[in-house]
């Protein structure tokens, strides 16, 4: 039997909910983690059509991209979609802007529909360096080898193909004993000054608590000083949208076709000169116009996206940008295929569906 969490672990393979903006709403929002999984609904939004739609199919979890739940909620009235949700028993966990940012993603999608090579980040930029913490303790001298090899075997200490890595210096650490102290050095009501060593190691995110609780153990001091602090990794960027060269210089209308042909857009917006050669591209799936000043300062021929703001259209246009509009959800949709794909790899013993119900807000026509 496949529950809810199960499937978390592989979707957050595909989508890292650290790789999320900060003000995005991802992860679990709707639903028990300890439910049976029956069958997988992919969909771009949650709409009352699309509840019905995973009813009828036989549908109890919804992965979505965008959340059902963006801000805090003060009411669930009997109409509404997270209503309807609870009381029929669906879960929903939503990937947004894990999926936009990870290798692989939505925007690597946009740069390969487009032919980027060697795309690299646009902005707003995440730390994704790993899930790792650095354990700094405080310990005696003559204590520090039990210490540390206590932490050592509760799983610090590894990076790469190495392991019992870890850096100490000396220091002089004082406390003063109060009333109801029993310090293993030292008296209470006297000043304390004992040389100590600054001990560091590099702790995964899953084996910190095992760390602190055998430092604890090994350690002399009734009330060990320690700090643990988060690593980032400043090397390799991660972040929204994708920029970068073509492999060779291409008539816009040649890429309009591509796009056309993997994402099914029928209509864009256009700014800008549409019979240009395009050289050096920017892409964003959603609403990306905030970036459109990196693409600019970037120099970019063209700028592929799903809707800019009036005045971002009119600096694109000043600045000699053609950028392209496919409609929000439709720059974002062709990717569920390739997610289904890889989930059902790890999920061999759940169906798992795409709405066919989920559908671009817009109807563009004629007027």
């Amino acid at each position: 039997m496949i529950k809810v969490k199960d499937c978390i672990g592989k979707i957050e393979k595909i989508a890292p909910k650290k790789l999320a903006q900060s003000w995005d709403n991802t992860g679990l929002l709707v639903g028990d983690g300890n439910a049976a999984v029956k069958k997988i609904l992919l969909t771009i939004d949650i709409t009352s059509d699309v509840v019905k739609e995973a009813k009828q199919a036989g549908c109890n979890f919804i992965i979505s991209y965008h959340p059902v739940i963006w801000d805090g909620i003060k009411s669930v009235a009997k109409d509404s979609v997270v209503y309807e949700l609870v009381k029929s028993g669906i879960s929903v966990y939503s990937i947004h802007t894990a999926l936009d940012a990870v290798l692989g993603g939505v925007n690597d999608g946009l740069a390969e529909i487009v032919g980027i090579k060697n795309a690299e980040p646009v902005g707003d930029f995440v730390q994704g360096g790993g899930n790792n913490y650095k354990l700094i303790i405080f310990v005696p001298v003559k204590s520090l080898q039990k210490v540390a090899d206590a932490v050592f075997r509760a799983g610090a200490g590894s990076i790469g193909n190495y392991s019992h890595c870890s850096f100490s210096s000396a220091g002089l650490g004082t406390f003063f004993p109060l009333e109801g102290a029993k310090p293993a050095i030292g008296k209470k009501g006297e000043f304390e000054n004992v040389e100590e060593i600054k001990f560091e190691v590099i702790v995964p995110a899953e084996k910190v608590a095992d760390c602190i609780k055998a430092m604890r153990s090994a350690h002399p001091y009734e009330m060990p000083a320690f700090d643990v602090i988060k690593l980032y990794d400043f090397e390799d960027k991660i972040g929204l949208g994708r920029i970068g060269f073509l492999e060779k210089p291409v008539q816009l209308s040649a890429i309009l076709k591509k796009i056309r042909q993997v994402t099914g857009a029928k209509v864009a917006g256009i700014v800008g000169n549409k019979n240009r050669i395009v050289k050096k591209v920017a892409v964003c799936a959603g609403s990306c116009g905030k970036l459109i000043m990196n693409v600019i300062s970037e120099k970019c021929d063209l700028y592929l996206t799903g809707e800019i703001k009036h005045h971002q259209a009119i600096a694109a246009q000043e600045a000699g940008v053609t950028v392209v509009c496919l409609s929000h959800t439709v720059s974002e949709r062709f990717i569920l295929k390739k997610v289904a794909k890889e989930l059902q790899k790890d999920l061999k013993g759940v169906k798992i569906i795409i709405s066919k119900k989920d559908k671009d807000p817009f109807e563009w026509m004629k007027i």
